[in-house]
């Protein structure tokens, strides 16, 4: 008589997870929006974790895949992987709730510092912990140079790229979507030519690993309302021209063309659709624009924005909410007693401009990208596009270390004390691997104690 068969004490880990209601998913996404500290590399850590290795959603490769696929489009991926996931699962409201959650938590957030910032950051404890944070994002900058060249730039081709988009910006200041046309260009030139050369080796799909039968698994047949069909395309296309006409229409009509924040719309639009690299790569083209064009803010408080935008939680492409803020607070567009009306209806627009095209590339690529699992055929624009952003990171890193270490501009005096916070931040960063933000709680915590003891003896 045959005995029944035991348990294995492997079962737990081979079961296929039971499927995951939308409301499961929902607060799964609410709590991400809260702790996706760490930039993309920390959110993308987060949501591997997570989704793979401990709630198996989805597998390694099909992770992975969704992944490569959103590190290939402008706007920042990991909010991008979060909408693809949730729209793979629960069709497009699972998609548009998932990349909307991780974006509210750090608007609310960010607005309520900006308003902070604007109406009381000349006190000075506020002023103190700037002044550490300032040199620390410096270091951030220039460790992002970093970190991203060693990664992209794997031959002379492409540090000449990087070379010449650095030389271009700094010396030239050559607008910033004219480099990334002229980069993707020569990738597209060069990888026809001389392939080998714009192979970078997989990114992040070069290591995979199994954790077991996911929900999602790399066999798993394409959802119904993943597949690929024209009619889809062109809907999900269509209701996002909708939106976004509609939007900048409804601004035009109440403000004019002219009109700050139909021109925030417009503006933000462009850069939503030129930061590939991420964050780092689209700060130069705010800069030229909302700096040096519009004057909607300085360049010290363009400084400031990274420096808060580095310390919540969500894209670090929210930065730009902060630059709406001010820029709607400081034009005083409702009159100078609506300004937190201002800056807050500004952040807002900002964002919506800013985060609209990510939503649509997810909506309506998602499905070609399912049909083919793979065999992204524009890896060789990407990789040079990719090298000339480390050089316009580069000249970021110069930018934000003229105005910090110099704020009274070359002919003034050094600030050694800032040079020094920087070099010990960027050694905690790159020798130590401390944190970004713990590096930031630190240095701003040096800050407020130099600017007590420099009022101490008064």
């Amino acid at each position: 008589m045959n005995q029944p068969k035991q348990p294995s004490q492997t079962q737990p880990f081979l079961d296929r997870p039971t499927p995951v209601g939308f409301w499961e998913a929902f607060r799964f996404w609410l709590k991400l929006g809260f702790i996706s500290f760490g930039g993309p590399a920390g959110q993308i850590a987060i949501m591997h974790q997570e989704l793979v290795e401990k709630r198996h959603w989805l597998s390694e490769q099909r992770f992975l895949h969704a992944l490569n696929y959103c590190m290939l489009l402008p706007g920042p991926e990991a909010q991008q992987l979060a909408t693809y996931i949730g729209w793979l699962m629960h069709r497009s409201w699972g998609g548009i709730v998932a990349g909307s959650l991780f974006v509210l938590p750090s608007l609310l957030i960010l607005i309520g510092l900006s308003f902070i910032y604007m109406a009381y950051g000349h006190m000075t404890g506020i002023t103190g912990v700037l002044y550490g944070i300032k040199p620390a994002v410096t270091a951030i900058v220039m460790f992002a140079a970093y970190r991203i060249g060693s990664r992209a730039l794997k031959n002379g081709f492409l540090w000449t790229i990087a070379t010449s988009a650095f030389l271009a910006i700094f010396l030239l200041d050559t607008p910033f979507p004219l480099i990334v046309l002229i980069a993707a260009i020569f990738g597209a030139i060069g990888g026809k030519l001389l392939p080998d050369k714009f192979l970078t080796g997989g990114g992040h799909g070069s290591t995979k690993h199994n954790y077991g039968p996911a929900l999602i698994d790399d066999n798993t047949p394409t959802p119904t309302h993943a597949l690929f069909s024209w009619l889809g395309l062109a809907k999900v296309t269509l209701v996002g021209l909708l939106l976004w006409c509609g939007a900048i229409g409804f601004l035009c009509t109440l403000y004019g063309w002219d009109g700050a924040l139909t021109q925030m719309a417009w503006f933000f639009t462009k850069a939503a659709l030129l930061t590939f690299g991420g964050a780092y790569a689209v700060l130069p083209y705010v800069y030229q624009g909302a700096v040096e064009h519009f004057h909607w803010l300085t360049p010290q408080q363009m400084i400031d924005g990274l420096a808060l935008g580095e310390t919540t939680p969500g894209p670090l492409v929210m930065v730009l909410t902060f630059v709406g803020f001010v820029a709607g607070w400081a034009k005083e567009i409702f009159g100078a007693d609506h300004l937190l009306l201002a800056g807050t209806s500004a952040a807002i627009v900002i964002t919506y401009f800013t985060f609209l095209p990510s939503f649509v590339f997810i909506l309506a690529g998602g499905p070609i990208v399912e049909s083919t699992h793979g065999n992204l055929n524009f890896t060789a624009p990407l990789t040079s596009i990719t090298a000339a952003v480390v050089g316009v990171i580069l000249n970021l890193a110069v930018f934000f270390a003229w105005h910090v270490f110099w704020p009274q501009g070359f002919a003034g005096i050094f600030d050694a004390i800032s040079a020094l916070i920087s070099l010990c931040a960027f050694l905690a960063l790159f020798r130590y691997k401390i944190g970004v933000i713990t590096v930031i709680a630190t240095c701003g915590a040096l800050g407020f104690l130099l600017s007590f003891i420099k009022i101490w003896p008064a």
